[in-house]
């Protein structure tokens, strides 16, 4: 459990001296927020601007956990992670230290833009909600840095990994309904989007954070919480089952991954010349 915890505080405070980084985390989320509520049109949704604020806070969730598995691939490179293996320290217990910083992280970052979204018009009415809300941003933080991590462990490279981050992250983000509905997406792209993790997160996500548990399943349907897929309507409660499911699976292939790479092998060194010879 110390390691865990040691792990876990060293990667927060990496983060914390990162200034530029969460500034830019902050501003983007926005940025998106302006341009995409300018082109946003759903008659069935009375607050645009609170439900697309909803989708920016999980997307930014799911984005930094992705991307924060990029420290593991640092200690790699500078050859901390082999100090750490050589310590009589479980590699399950190394991973879950690096999940358990990538979902804090990922979940105070959306409690930042939940603060400054509270001053443009997004409130609760239940005290339980805020709790509700950050539930759910650690569960999903755990679930996609498991992912972050799989891919970590599999490429093993910090510029092959950001581009591979980036060609996971721009699909599932522009086809999960989270800056354009997905009603507003031609037919082949919403069948794409169906098999899209993150369209059920951010369904799931947007029905907690504004309240909606209440609605009929007709009412769900209509502002895009649920999702008809012939006979079958996939319900919040269902989109939360999908991605507990797909949290499972990231979770046993990242620890598995990562308790069978061998690190000896990797080339620590950080030069673009280095890694081509």
């Amino acid at each position: 459990m110390h390691i865990i915890t040691a792990l876990w505080f060293r990667n927060l405070k990496i983060f914390a001296r990162n200034r530029v980084q969460l500034v830019f985390t902050i501003i983007m989320p926005f940025f998106f927020l302006y341009v995409f509520s300018a082109v946003f049109k759903n008659d069935n949704i009375p607050n645009p601007v609170n439900y697309m604020l909803a989708g920016i806070v999980i997307t930014t969730v799911f984005q930094t956990a992705l991307s924060i598995a990029t420290s593991t691939i640092e200690d790699i490179v500078s050859g901390f992670m082999k100090e750490v293996l050589v310590s009589p320290v479980k590699r399950v217990q190394i991973a879950a230290g690096q999940l358990l910083s990538a979902a804090t992280i990922a979940t105070l970052q959306g409690i930042i833009i939940l603060f400054i979204g509270y001053f443009i018009g997004l409130k609760f009415t239940s005290f339980i909600t805020p709790f509700a809300v950050i539930g759910v941003m650690i569960a999903v933080g755990l679930v996609f840095s498991g992912l972050g991590l799989f891919l970590a462990a599999l490429v093993k490279n910090s510029q092959t990994f950001q581009i591979v981050i980036m060609a996971i992250t721009m699909p599932l983000t522009f086809l999960c309904g989270a800056y354009i509905p997905l009603s507003m997406l031609p037919k082949v792209l919403q069948y794409f989007a169906y098999f899209n993790p993150m369209t059920y997160t951010t369904a799931f996500f947007r029905t907690i954070i504004l309240e909606k548990t209440s609605l009929t399943t007709n009412q769900l349907i209509a502002e895009q919480l649920a999702f008809k897929i012939g006979d079958f309507v996939i319900t919040p409660p269902i989109s939360m089952a999908i991605v507990v499911v797909f949290g499972f699976i990231f979770l046993m292939l990242a620890t598995f991954v990562f308790s069978k790479v061998d690190f000896s092998k990797i080339n620590r060194s950080k030069s673009k010349e280095a890694d081509i010879f």
